[in-house]
Parts: C-alpha cells; structure tokens; sequence
C-alpha cells in the first residue's frame, strides 16, 4: 500500500532556496507531490530542483521577486503550466527585522512598505490568484508560514510583527470564507529557527543586550536551542495532505515551548 501523502498533489512554495521553504520543499517531494519553488536566488533554486528530481518527483524553479507586486499573481500561471493545477500553496517567503531593527520612532518608512509588501500583500496576492482554480475542483491547501511574532511582539521590529500579525487574519478571514468550498488555510508560527536571517536577529540581540551570542540563543526556547528548518516540516506536511481536511483557520506554534497558547 502506497503511504505518501502527498502523491499526485502539485505544490508552489515560495521563499524557497533557503531555510524553512526549502526544507520544506524537499519534505513535500519525499511524501509525493510534484513542487514547483520560487526566490530571488536562481542558483539555490536550481540546487533544490535537482535535489527534488533525484527524489523521482518533478520540479520547476520559477525566479521571482515578490517585491515587484504586479507580478505576483503571474507565478500561478506559470506554475500551474509547468506542473498542472496548483492544490497547494506555502507562503513562506518574507522579510525579517534583522535588516533593519529600530525602534518605532526612528523606524525606516521604506523598510515598513517593503516588509508588509513582501510579508503580507504578496501572500495575499498569492491566494487571490490560486483561489478560483480550487474552487472550481473543490479542493486546496494554503499554507501560510506566519512567526511567534504573530502572537507576540518583537523589540525593534515594528514592521515584521505588524506583518506577521496581519497574516494571521488574512488566513483566519479567508479560512472562513471558503470553508465550504473543501479548501483549508492555516499558519504555522515557528519561533526561533536556525537560519541566515534570524542568526542576523540574535547578533543583534547580543549586542543589544551584552549577551554572547551562544548564550542568548540556549535562552530563547525552554527546550534550550533554535529550531531546525526539518522540525517545520512535519507540520506543513499535514496540512497539506488530505487527513487535515477538518483543520482551518489555525495557527500552529513550532517554538520549543516558548508560547504554550
């Protein structure tokens, strides 16, 4: 009997040549579907698309910046002509407030535009275009890699968690709307993981706070280190196959214990 989760389903997820989106790529094809990745970096995508193939599943890298908004809802287009009709759609590309932390009086107004751009109306965009396909087959998963900092606020990062925040009720409002309609939309809210840009966030928190960077990061999580991208994963995986159909407007904590809520 053939246990994949995934098997015969067509994903896009974006933000992904690093990271939690990649990570999560790869988990997609392993369970079955066929991917189709979008980042900036065509490098990385190529990398991830051969890795995915090696795996026996198809793959396409379409590059994309998604700050540049009116070409955002093409990426369905020409994802869906690659591989077929979209049945799932992972949000996960996004900006942090390691690039630019300050305090609200002193904020960067093009840094705030750029981030709720790229953090929410891209997602937003993004579903938009992916919403009349799976209406008409009665079926989808939307994915949207939220943060804790959609529960919580962030010291000097004004901009990500206003983002983060609102994706939160960009997937609650749309959750409900087309509950009826056999499609679901829930986030995942990890907390600190293991990457570039949040590796940027603890150095900036470290000397902030005149902390060793090594001893910041066993504080952040009561389990005592950052999340790996993998841990993602398994979550993502469940809601996108077929068993989560009962779970929408959710918002999952992946945080090693640091929000019980």
């Amino acid at each position: 009997m053939d246990s994949l989760k995934l098997k015969d389903k067509t994903a896009l997820i974006t933000g992904a040549s690093r990271g939690i989106g990649r990570s999560i790529a790869l988990g997609f094809a392993a369970e079955g579907a066929r991917v189709a990745v979008t980042a900036r970096t065509t490098q990385d995508l190529d990398s991830l698309v051969q890795q995915i193939r090696a795996l026996g599943r198809e793959a396409v890298a379409i590059p994309a910046d998604l700050l540049e908004l009116s070409t955002v809802p093409g990426l369905i287009g020409l994802a869906e002509r690659e591989l077929g009709s979209l049945d799932i759609l992972v949000n996960n590309a996004g900006l942090g407030s390691s690039s630019n932390p300050k305090p609200v009086i002193e904020f960067d107004d093009e840094f705030w535009n750029r981030s709720l751009a790229l953090n929410l109306t891209a997602p937003y965009l993004l579903c938009k275009a992916v919403l009349p396909s799976m209406i008409k087959r009665e079926g989808g998963r939307i994915i949207n890699i939220a943060s804790l900092a959609s529960r919580t606020p962030q010291f000097h990062g004004v901009a990500y968690t206003a983002s983060k925040h609102g994706m939160l009720g960009l997937t609650r409002t749309l959750a409900l709307e087309i509950a009826k309609d056999g499609i679901t939309v829930n986030a995942i809210c990890p907390g600190p993981v293991q990457t570039e840009m949040n590796d940027r966030r603890i150095q900036y928190d470290s000397g902030r706070l005149g902390i060793e960077f090594s001893e910041l990061e066993a504080r952040l999580t009561p389990i005592g280190r950052r999340l790996q991208p993998r841990e993602i994963v398994p979550m993502a995986i469940l809601l996108a196959s077929d068993e989560s159909a009962a779970i929408t407007g959710q918002a999952f904590n992946i945080c090693g214990g640091m929000n019980m809520a």
